[in-house]
Order: C-alpha cells, then structure tokens, then sequence
C-alpha cells in the first residue's frame, strides 16, 4: 500500500469521491449507520491516503490542535473490508501519527473510537479517557496519546 498526505485543496476530484465513497461503504452500509459524513471539516483536514494499484483501501483525516481537540485529532479511520486481513488499520494509523508530527509538531493527538477497537488504538499509544458514550449510536470513548 502506498500512502499520500495531502491538504484538501491537493486533492483530485476523483481522490475527493473515492475517499467519500470509502467512508460512506464503511460507515454507513456495513455499519448501518445513518449519519452526516460530509460534515465540513474535510476542507482544514490534513488527508492522509492509502492506495493499493490505483485504489483508496485505507484512508484517515488529521486536524491540527484546537482544531477539533486541544490537541491533534484522528478521524474516519477506515480500511475496506476486504484489505484489512493485510494489516493496513495499522499502516495508516503509523502515517497519520507521523504526518501530524511532521505537520503540525506535537505528538499529543486525541480521537473519539469505537469501543471495540480500543485494543488496537491501543497497540499505537492511545488510552482511554472518560467515559463511554453513544456517537451516532454506535459506542465511543475518547482516546489521547500517552
């Protein structure tokens, strides 16, 4: 997999619709969750992009701090199904980090996961803060970098 970061104004419009398209088959279908995905916030996000032989597999958008949190944030993290077996959650997951280090110079990152996935944000050093919640209607918790 090949990974791209980009600002929203770098982005192809065809990057633009295979990136929503991602989101919306992930969170949407097979989540089957009714939700507003094009929220605005993708025109200040940092896009950070996986792409296997010309497709967008694996997929992730970053703020800087006091964007969306006091600190750096995570957002839409997505793999299609069909790529996670090859362990691509993780690769995007270590290039946003590093972008965010890269871009905007702080380590400190903040993001909202479902709570099944906390062992996994957890294996890239986020750990839970507060309390479970309801996003959406799928359970969250807030997670920071320690």
């Amino acid at each position: 997999m090949e990974i791209t970061v980009k600002n929203f104004s770098e982005l192809t419009t065809i990057e633009l619709h295979d990136l929503l398209q991602l989101r919306s088959e992930v969170f949407v279908v097979e989540q089957k969750c009714v939700y507003q995905d094009i929220d605005g916030k993708d025109l200040n996000a940092l896009h950070v992009i996986g792409t296997k032989e010309g497709k967008i597999v694996a997929y992730t958008r970053c703020f800087k701090p006091g964007y969306y949190f006091s600190e750096a944030a995570i957002g839409r993290v997505v793999v299609l199904e069909s790529e996670r077996k090859f362990g691509y959650g993780h690769d995007i997951m270590k290039a946003s980090k590093k972008a965010i280090k890269n871009r905007f110079a702080t380590e400190s990152i903040k993001l909202s996961a479902q709570t099944y996935l906390i062992k996994f944000y957890q294996s890239h050093g986020f750990e839970p803060i507060g309390e479970e919640y309801l996003e959406d209607g799928i359970p969250h918790i807030a997670m920071i970098t320690t």
